[in-house]
């Protein structure tokens, strides 16, 4: 039956909400899709019911297609699962955790590898079960500390997660191909353009870990990406490429007066006045932070990059994963570290991680550890050497491609999906193996396939929408023809219906007492892809056509609208 909008739980709205931050925030509350609960957590309106029934629906075919078979797994999990694997831990602030009336613990799942390992346990045991997919469609929950911009970062979220099982690497690879192409399907029907980028794999452990990121201003992911070659990464998975160590040729590590010079342009200045011409790019930066292990346990690190550039703490942050990093501010418990003049000679007591530029036998203008001071000529290999190399720099414009050295691209988008090669990470913790033919016990390798589904209708809106509204594909919107009544509702009605039975999907304006531009510029705003009207030339057989996408009006036959409609 047809949406009628005379009785659609839905009111819209002319402004935009004051705390709706990016278009897709505005516009799904404009439009009555989503209405907000609390800070980060949202209602799905009927509208909005409809939206996510044609994504999922998208989504079930394409698992389909790839032999996936859907389950339906709780959201309140045990404790004791998530000890066996370390992520109760691990997981740190972001999992919701509480207690039972009896004293046991609990959580609200993040992310279910573990409960679909212990199932597959709990069902298989030989190799002629092998290989499995399964999936599910469900909510996710992360306390999230800033939740912002709508469904793109919520507390509360819908998640489409498949796990693959695999007796073979052989067999794993086939089954990550699979998936990753069924990816690329379920998100042409979406509409998206995206890029897949090398990721790390973060709480989810494992390799080959690639992220689908849709392409949108407000993203908070960064990539890099050459034209050259294809590379693209998240920056947090950008590989620098690292000069060859050099033999030692500058001269002895010097000491001069630099007061007042707490910045990298300061210093560069000072130097300059002493006769001797530097760049930033010559300076060695040491930034000091505090990093938190999941026990509670922490100390400083210093990590020193090139002083043209600043520490990225989303980078450095992935690769000390699970710990987390705040800045530093406790000097007085490591006299040391003097703020502003520290340098890695010399120092004692704290980890010490440079970036993959500083190779031995390079020089540099560094801090001198001691108040007012610098040092010249301080060599990697002669005067320091670090307790490892850490990629935590930012990555610009520019920079050298690690494929072919060509200039990286800087792009901005959302994440809609993670793919994983997990491997035995999680089968390791609870013995998930099988017998083989020859009856020998073998290991199951796992695969993990996330789309972010409410994510991807929030992607889906940032990329289709224009200054009057939402533009939905026809694949997925709510209804795919809007019709909009001027005066003879009863007919309106009638066009609906025979519209619907032709296999369309169909909204209906019939409200009453409603003018002519408020159902226009609501049509525009909750985006089906087509607008029909039906006014003054509807007697001689005739309605107006509106593709929303294009803005394009037309006047079309009532006979010929359906087949117009189907193209």
């Amino acid at each position: 039956m047809a949406i009628r909008m005379s009785t659609l739980f839905l009111r819209t709205l002319r402004e935009d909400p004051a705390d709706a931050e990016v278009p897709s925030h505005r516009l799904l509350l404009r439009g009555g899709y989503i209405r907000r609960s609390s800070p980060g957590v949202y209602s799905w309106l009927p509208l909005g019911r409809l939206l996510l029934d044609q994504v999922n629906r998208v989504i079930r075919e394409e698992m389909a297609a790839t032999g996936a078979q859907e389950v339906s797994l709780p959201s309140l999990l045990p404790r004791d699962v998530f000890d066996e694997s370390g992520r109760w831990t691990e997981y740190g602030e972001e999992m919701f955790r509480l207690r039972d009336r009896r004293g046991g613990d609990y959580l609200l799942g993040p992310t279910h590898e573990e409960m679909f390992t212990l199932l597959v346990k709990d069902l298989y045991s030989s190799y002629r079960d092998y290989p499995v997919t399964l999936f599910q469609i469900g909510t996710k929950f992360r306390d999230e500390k800033r939740p912002r911009a709508g469904l793109l970062r919520g507390r509360e979220f819908l998640m489409k997660d498949a796990y693959s099982f695999d007796l073979t690497r052989e067999g794993l690879d086939a089954s990550y191909a699979a998936q990753r192409a069924a990816y690329i399907r379920v998100f042409a029907r979406l509409g998206l353009t995206y890029e897949i980028v090398t990721a790390v794999s973060g709480p989810m452990g494992g390799s080959a870990s690639e992220e689908f990121l849709a392409r949108a201003a407000v993203g908070e992911d960064t990539y890099a990406g050459c034209s050259a070659c294809g590379y693209a990464a998240n920056v947090e998975a950008v590989v620098t490429p690292a000069p060859a160590a050099q033999p030692v040729t500058a001269p002895a590590m010097t000491v001069v007066d630099t007061p007042d010079t707490p910045t990298i342009e300061s210093l560069v200045k000072v130097i300059g006045e002493l006769g001797r011409d530097i760049t930033a790019a010559q300076t060695l930066k040491n930034v000091v932070f505090f990093v938190r292990e999941p026990d509670g346990t922490g100390a400083p690190l210093i990590v020193g990059v090139p002083g043209d550039r600043d520490v990225d703490q989303k980078r450095l942050e992935a690769v000390l994963y699970p710990a987390t990093v705040s800045i530093f501010e406790d000097f007085a418990a490591y006299p040391q570290l003097v703020p502003g003049y520290i340098g890695p000679q010399g120092l004692e007591g704290v980890r010490y991680l440079a970036d993959p530029r500083v190779t031995d036998g390079t020089a540099w203008v560094t801090g001198a550890n001691a108040e007012g001071k610098h040092a010249l000529d301080v060599v990697c290999g002669r005067d320091f050497t670090p307790d490892g190399t850490i990629e935590a720099a930012t990555v610009r414009e520019g920079d050298p491609c690690p494929g072919c050295g060509n200039g990286l691209s800087m792009e901005r988008g959302i994440e809609i999906a993670h793919i994983f090669q997990l491997g035995t990470r999680y089968t390791d913790v609870y013995g998930l193996d099988a017998l083989d033919a020859s009856g020998e016990l073998t290991r199951i390798l796992m695969g993990s396939y996330g789309i972010g589904v409410s994510r991807a209708i929030a992607s889906i809106a940032e990329q289709h929408h224009d200054e009057h509204g939402l533009m939905w594909p026809a694949e997925i919107a709510p209804a795919q023809v809007h019709v909009v009544a001027l005066g003879n509702v009863d007919a309106a009605l009638d066009l609906a219906a025979s519209l619907e039975s032709a296999g369309l999907r169909v909204m209906v304006d019939d409200r009453a007492g409603i003018s002519a531009g408020v159902r226009f510029a609501d049509a525009d705003l909750l985006g089906a892809p087509h607008i029909v009207v039906v006014g003054r030339r509807y007697p001689d057989g005739y309605v107006e056509l509106k593709t929303r996408a294009t803005g394009n009006r037309e006047d079309v036959q009532l006979d010929a609208l359906t087949s117009r409609l189907a193209r």
